[in-house]
Formats: C-alpha cells, structure tokens, sequence
C-alpha cells in the first residue's frame, strides 16, 4: 500500500507528470493541490511543491503546505513527481497567489477634541457666550491586516488662548477614521466667530439660532436671547455626542439662564459603560448652563470663571456669562482633548508594535489600547 506523498510504480521508466490543482495562499504559507501520475515509473515517486519565486518545498501528498513565504509577494508552484530511480516530471505551474496575515477585525472609538465656550462682550447691548460643541463620536468595526503600521492621532480641545477667541476642537484619526472637533461656542464680541457659533465642526457651539451639525457625528447647539429690557439673557449650549444642546431662556422673574449642554454618548468598548463627548453649558446673566458627559459648565452673571472641559472626553468648553450693567466681557473655557480607543479578540495576539504609550488592558476576551496621545499600532 502506498505510503502518504508516495506512489507505488507498477512498471519501470520516466513517470507520468501529475495534474497540477489549486494553490491556496495562507500566512507566510500556502497549499497546494495536486493529482498524482497515473504511472510512475520504475518503483515508487515522491511529490515534491516548489514555489515560484524563492525555490521553497514541501513534501505529500495532495495538498502539499509550503512553508516560509513572504507575506505580500506573489508565487505559483509546481509539483514534481520523483521516482526512485530519480527520473522526474514536472506538472504546469500553478495559478498566483499573494499569502497575507489574516485580517483581524478592530473595534474602534473615536473621540476628537471639543470647542471651546465663547467669550461674553464688553458692551451693554452684548450676549452671554454659547457653550462649545463636543468633539466628533465614531464608533464602528475596521477590518486591519497584521503587519500594517496604523496611525492614530488625538485632537486636541480648543484653547481661547487667554484671549477673547473661540476655537474649534482638533480632529481624531485611527487608520482611516476620522472624528472632526467639535465647534466653538457663540460669542457676544463681534467679529469673533459669530452669534450662531461655530458650524464646522462635528458638534456645534450654542448661538443665537443654533446651527445644524455636518457629517453626523454629533449635534447642533441651543439657540440664545439676546439681553431683555430687564437686563437678561443667555446663550445656548454646544451640541453632544448624543443630543443637541438646550436654548437659553428668560423666566417670568426675568432671570436669565444659560442653556444645557448635549448629551454625550456611552461607549462599552474597555469592558464597562462610559459616557463622553458632552456639550458645554452656555453662559447665562443668572443662571450658567450645566455641561454634560465631560462638558464644561458655563458662567453666569459677573463671575468669570467657567472651568474646562474635561480631559480625554471630548467634551465642550463652557460659555462665559456677564450682565448688562457690567461693561466687562469674559473669556469662556476650553475644550476637552480626545481619546481613542480600540479592542480586537485576544487569539489574534498583542500588538506587534506601538508607539504613543497607550494603555493595554483585556476584557471579555479582547486586548484593549487607549491612546490620550498621538501613536501608532501594528497587530
């Protein structure tokens, strides 16, 4: 009986070439398919798989696996019968293939930086500052191949500059995925972004009309009112992740007060539910707005502190608040700097490489990577 890759001759002389089959890329490897000779000459014949480039083998019987390829190059193969006397024949080649490491579906999240809050005027006549958006939210699935160097970048959050600005979140990238930053805030000075705030981010600021939110990663800001004959008013807040910012309202008192911020979103990517990218509050002459999911709250009335955002949320800066009677404007805060973060199954191995210092972690048979700085990740 014939051994495994070996087949018995039943008479002597040159054997017949076997039928080449179909070559099949692996990673690093392939296999290849053949049919034996239908006679094999004098005792009995080896089938040996040679690649085309690089002259590697392997030896069996159909299909032989050949060994020790170069990922991205491609081969044909042919299969020669060897019979024990030495005398040969060699199949056609193959048809190509290109081994590659198999590609490893990527869970990503996304997160930009957030606007800032906007600057409140120095006129009687002057609105409070909008809320700034949050950073722009993408979370989805990305097929990567190993070996591949993949770039992240974090965004920054927008920064006043301890001046009377507003400023957009910078953009977030992972591999092809970009998250744009969030918009800055309406400001009551002139000149500087416009009473609707901005409209070119992911998430816009609050303004005086609000404004809609391109590319659909998050939402538009509060619209805002303008200052009462009674002295009140406020501005909307910024846009979240999940829902757009709230307007400013004047109470039957006529109390003014700043709108809410957006909504964030929740994300369960590292093994447990967290909530980012929430607008900022606007500014209001009473009452500030809240800022939500790592947004910042707004100011109100003569108080000039409105903090920050928080760091790594994406959220929006808060608004600044002022008074009619006070012929001070305020500075409003600055975004929140954004995150990103990617999990892949555990039997796909540890990053071949990183760079940026993320943070590994494993979770519910997943690695875990979270970037706060810019890097790179080759699986």
């Amino acid at each position: 009986m014939p051994i495994l890759g070996i087949v018995a001759s039943r008479n002597g002389g040159t054997p017949s070439a076997p039928t080449i089959g179909t070559a099949t890329a692996g990673n690093t490897s392939a296999t290849v398919a053949y049919t034996a000779s239908t006679y094999t000459g004098k005792g009995a014949a080896t089938y040996v798989a040679t690649s085309s480039p690089g002259g590697l083998t392997g030896t069996g019987a159909s299909p032989i696996t050949v060994s020790g390829l170069t990922n991205g190059t491609a081969y044909t193969f042919t299969v020669t019968a060897t019979s024990t006397t030495g005398q040969t024949a060699t199949s056609a080649a193959s048809n190509s293939v290109t081994p590659v490491n198999p590609a490893v579906t990527v869970n990503y999240l996304v997160i930009a930086g957030g606007g800032t809050g906007g600057y409140s005027g120095n006129y009687y006549t002057m609105n409070c500052g909008g809320g700034g958006g949050a950073g722009g939210y993408r979370a989805s699935t990305l097929s990567v191949n190993k070996g591949v160097s993949l770039t992240v970048t974090v965004g920054a959050g927008g920064s006043t500059g301890g001046v009377a600005n507003g400023a957009s979140g910078s953009n977030s990238v992972f591999s092809s995925i970009t998250s744009s930053g969030g918009g800055y805030g309406g400001t009551a000075n002139p000149g500087a972004g416009g009473s609707t705030g901005s409209t070119t981010g992911a998430s816009n600021g609050g303004g005086t009309t609000g404004a809609t939110s391109p590319a659909g990663q998050g939402n538009p800001g509060g619209s805002g009112i303008s200052f009462s004959s009674g002295g009140s008013g406020g501005q909307g807040g910024g846009g979240g992740a999940g829902g757009t910012g709230s307007s400013a309202v004047v109470d039957m008192f006529a109390a003014g007060y700043g709108g809410n911020g957006g909504a964030g979103s929740a994300s369960s990517i590292t093994g447990s539910s967290v909530t980012r990218a929430g607008g900022g509050g606007g500014g209001g002459t009473t009452f500030a707005g809240t800022g939500s999911d790592g947004g910042a709250s707004g100011s109100a009335g003569a108080n000039n502190v409105a903090s920050n955002a928080t760091a790594n949320t994406g959220g929006g800066g808060g608004g600044a608040g002022k008074t009619s009677a006070n012929l001070t404007g305020y500075l409003a805060s600055n975004g929140g700097s954004g995150i990103v973060i990617i999990s892949y199954p555990t039997s796909a191995g540890l990053a071949a490489s990183t760079t940026g210092s993320p943070t590994q972690t494993s979770s519910g048979g997943n690695y875990i990577y979270q970037w706060t700085g810019s890097g790179s990740i080759t699986l």
